[in-house]
């Protein structure tokens, strides 16, 4: 707990079973109030493992998707109390240490969402960021830094930190259960003018650590494309998506069983 917020850190978890406690022991426990995972129907022993640390776990029948994940995430965080939700990969590509910073800047209220870059610092391609991945990372987001008017370092990273009142506010139920969840809520947040702030984050690729091939790379770009259309049709104008409509778009519903 920070500055009197209750912070939990969301696992969104599939097949983790060979980086989860190593992610686990890094977490500050005197900071995260409580730790959640989401298994996405793994099929290896990640559930076993994370009972067995003493981590609470939310269990999806079937696999509903990387976005879908995040979705439970933070509907069970939010449903805990949670002031401040900080999601992180339970694959150890990211530093668990992390946490502290990244949750004492939304609880002094600098800043309402918290992103982990690993451009800031140049430790994306030092910790072994594929080539083709790291010139795509550049280059979308520098396309959407001019087509939003914003100045991220990346857009693409999967460490972030949410204050209460972003998660309950943004219609994330309209946002796609797949990997361009992430891109989405982004593009929200800036929608909705919450302040967004960075921290360097190292990182680190290997054999374990979960990542998207390049067929689904190439698919996550074309997606990334469109919806940064949408954010500029909707600020025009042009159009209208329900994932830029706070009041008749889908939003976490805490009364939800």
């Amino acid at each position: 707990m920070l500055n009197g917020k209750k912070i939990i850190v969301v696992l969104p978890a599939y097949n983790a079973e060979k980086t989860l406690e190593a992610t686990y022991r890094e977490i500050p426990k005197d900071i995260a109030d409580e730790i959640l995972l989401v298994d996405d129907c793994s099929q290896d022993k990640t559930i076993e493992i994370a009972r067995k640390l003493g981590i609470f776990v939310v269990s999806h029948k079937q696999n509903l998707g990387y976005g879908a994940n995040q979705k439970t995430c933070y509907r069970e965080a939010l449903k805990r109390g949670a002031d401040i939700i900080i999601m992180l990969h339970p694959d150890y590509q990211y530093p668990p240490k992390l946490v502290m910073p990244m949750a004492a800047l939304i609880s002094t209220g600098s800043f309402d969402a918290v992103l982990g870059s690993r451009i800031l610092g140049g430790y994306a391609l030092k910790g072994g960021m594929p080539l083709y991945k790291y010139i795509s990372n550049r280059l979308l987001t520098f396309m959407q830094n001019i087509c939003l008017g914003e100045k991220l370092s990346e857009y693409h990273t999967g460490y972030r930190a949410f204050s209460r009142e972003v998660l309950l506010t943004l219609p994330l139920l309209e946002n796609s259960d797949d990997f361009i969840f992430d891109n989405e809520i982004l593009a929200q947040i800036f929608y909705f003018k919450f302040k967004v702030g960075e921290i360097t984050s190292p990182c680190s690729y290997n054999s374990d650590s979960s990542s998207i091939n390049f067929k689904r790379s190439v698919v996550y770009g074309i997606r990334v494309l469109v919806n940064t259309l949408k954010y500029m049709f909707q600020r025009k104008k042009i159009g209208h998506y329900k994932i830029f409509d706070n009041k008749n778009g889908k939003k976490i519903e805490l009364n939800d069983d």
